[in-house]
């Protein structure tokens, strides 16, 4: 991680800023048509189907035309779709389709969109917390274990497949020769699932302290029919493994839970002799001021004040937040007893930092 890139800015003129912000209102617009694109599967439906008019269109996604027609008038004036005016069609250019669908080689940003609709519907009660503190539970965000699905499946499955498992020489070599393998907060399991299906000479487990996440990663891996797999509803910092696993993973899990130091600790604990912490997390530093100028920075601590913090801070727990960085991640793993810790990045992924720790 860079420890010297702070970026330091200095206001805006008057009419500069009033640019910034209608630019920032139009993106945000942009962002829920982007999202209604994606979970109506408009994007892939426009990239199979080529130049078509909003009838053709709706008619091949299985859609209301006048709903389709206005949702490409947004898509065409933010110029994410090409319009020919003549003959009143409407194409996906296969340069924005490599970051907006399910293409092989594509790299599908849209999902992503989702978290503008799944916070805005929780603002009330963010800002009576503002008023009163205390945080929003897990139950109030509509679509939350859906959208962390879509995640993972473009941020964690796409690391198994580039370089997640050579940030270690020996995890490759444990999955296959069989090892135990614990993930924690695994909603709906699609990673270790992936794993599952890879490694049939490993066992895994999952943990999750939600039933719904839970009972749809059991759901997808009785559909695969894997014996090597099982999932468990718990309190992760409750749970009472020692000596047990060989591999333990945390994707994305650590930042929001109540009591991620017991958590850590647990980790630890459950950990063989030379056991492995495997930690995907938002990449950044613990100072706002290195954050200035990192492309999703703004994102993460929306992010962060409207769910990951709160739903800690709900509980009654220590509200680290998304934005809690390298420096108090390093100095937490090294606190609950890891040592030969290393952070890295992968290409592809530019939310994340994975770290590599021991026991």
């Amino acid at each position: 991680m860079c420890t010297n890139c702070a970026i330091q800015i200095g206001p805006q003129d008057t009419e500069s800023f009033a640019n910034t912000l209608i630019e920032t209102l139009n993106h945000g617009a942009t962002a829920l048509m982007i999202s209604i694109g994606y979970r109506t599967d408009l994007f892939n439906t426009m990239h199979r189907v080529g130049p078509s008019t909003s009838d053709q269109l709706a008619t091949a996604a299985g859609l209301n035309e006048r709903y389709v027609r206005e949702w490409l008038g947004a898509m065409t004036v933010a110029q994410i779709v090409l319009l020919d005016p003549d003959a009143q069609t409407y194409e996906l250019p296969i340069q924005h389709a490599m970051m907006l669908t399910d293409a092989p080689e594509a790299t599908n940003i849209a999902s992503s969109m989702q978290w503008i609709s799944v916070l805005g519907q929780v603002e009330s009660k963010i800002i009576e917390c503002f008023k009163h503190g205390g945080g929003v539970p897990y139950s109030a965000y509509e679509r939350f274990h859906d959208v962390m699905a879509d995640e993972s499946d473009g941020n964690t499955l796409t690391s198994i497949n580039n370089g997640l498992l050579d940030l270690d020489p020996s995890l490759r070599q444990r999955l296959e020769e069989g090892c135990n393998l614990l993930d924690i907060g695994c909603g709906k399991g699609h990673a270790i699932i992936e794993l599952a299906k890879r490694f049939p000479n490993s066992n895994f487990i999952g943990v999750d302290f939600s039933e719904e996440p839970i009972d749809a990663a059991i759901r997808t891996a009785e559909s695969y029919s894997l014996s090597n797999i099982r999932f468990q509803t718990a309190d992760v910092a409750q749970i009472d493994y020692e000596n047990q696993f060989d591999i333990i993973t945390a994707f994305d899990a650590i930042h929001d839970q109540r009591d991620p130091a017991t958590v850590l600790a647990n980790i630890n604990r459950a950990l063989r002799p030379n056991g492995i912490f495997l930690m995907q997390d938002i990449a950044g530093s613990s100072n706002v001021d290195q954050n200035i100028g990192r492309p999703l920075s703004p994102l993460v601590y929306t992010i962060s004040c409207m769910h990951c913090m709160s739903v800690s801070l709900q509980q009654g727990g220590a509200g680290l937040g998304a934005a809690w960085g390298e420096e108090l991640a390093t100095e937490m793993l090294t606190e609950t007893g890891f040592n030969s810790i290393s952070v890295h990045q992968l290409d592809h992924d530019i939310l994340n930092s994975y770290y590599v720790a021991r026991k």
